[in-house]
């Protein structure tokens, strides 16, 4: 049974950069088009990754609560715990726009479709001013009925991580919270595509959207709450205990902007 993992594994990887490369080349043209027309690249491109997860190593995936994502604008906060979940939202929401780290935008191709399709790109070494940098791009795109995601940890994680959210996502949420929902999103992939790993798992991913987060809390009960909410449901979708301690306001002060995608 492993040495089939292991084989399809192999194979899947193989193709992850094959199509990628495929994709940024066939569909380069786009980047000379006006608009944000190179999103449609990040769509072809997490359709392929995802229906090759899907008949090369059997990752199925459901989601939950669907009905707590509304239409139009919002602020998606998501669990990370492998690159399968930024596949997912380009390949679902109508409007995505990542909030990401500048390095990203470097990235032959991928980074050059990246910048073309209006990700907010952020220069974690600038202290204060990324933290502007940051709100005045989410506060555009949701002008154009975007919806933003962020992954408040930061960097992928572990599924038996519970590391503190980042001071980002309190201030995105008490500068927009009370104009757009924000939609905490819960997940167990890394228990099929964990980070740093080569193996692929089969099995089904479960993606669970959760009700919007009450506006008007104050900075502590928000990060409580978010915190809390999406770690333990995702250790739930584990089949984890939950954390019971939360780490709300211990996050670091030195990257106030600590939001990528990866």
């Amino acid at each position: 049974m492993i040495l089939l993992v292991v084989l399809r594994s192999l194979v899947f990887n193989i193709f992850y950069v094959v199509w990628t490369v495929a994709i940024g080349i066939v569909l380069m043209p786009l980047l000379l088009v006006p608009g944000r027309r190179s999103m449609l690249a990040a769509r072809w491109w997490a359709y392929g990754l995802v229906l090759g997860a899907r008949f090369l190593c059997g990752i199925r995936w459901r989601e939950e609560g669907r009905e707590h994502l509304p239409q139009g604008p919002c602020i998606i906060m998501s669990k990370h715990q492998s690159t399968w979940e930024t596949l997912y939202f380009p390949m679902v929401l109508e409007k995505p726009v990542y909030v990401l780290k500048k390095e990203l935008l470097s990235v032959p191709i991928v980074g050059w479709h990246m910048r073309k399709s209006g990700m907010i790109a952020v220069d974690r070494k600038a202290g204060a001013a990324a933290m502007k940098v940051m709100l005045r791009g989410v506060e555009e795109a949701l002008g154009r009925e975007s919806q933003i995601i962020l992954f408040p940890e930061g960097t992928r994680t572990q599924t038996t991580e519970y590391m503190p959210f980042q001071p980002g996502a309190a201030a995105l949420y008490s500068r927009f919270g009370k104009s757009v929902p924000v939609v905490p999103v819960a997940l167990n992939t890394g228990m099929f595509w964990a980070r740093s790993s080569f193996m692929r798992y089969p099995g089904e991913i479960v993606v669970r959207y959760l009700p919007p987060v009450p506006p008007g809390l104050d900075r502590e009960t928000f990060n409580r709450t978010i915190e809390d909410t999406i770690n333990n449901t995702s250790r739930t979708l584990c089949g984890l205990p939950l954390h019971m301690e939360s780490t709300a306001g211990t996050g670091s002060t030195t990257d106030p902007t600590n939001l990528q995608a990866s």
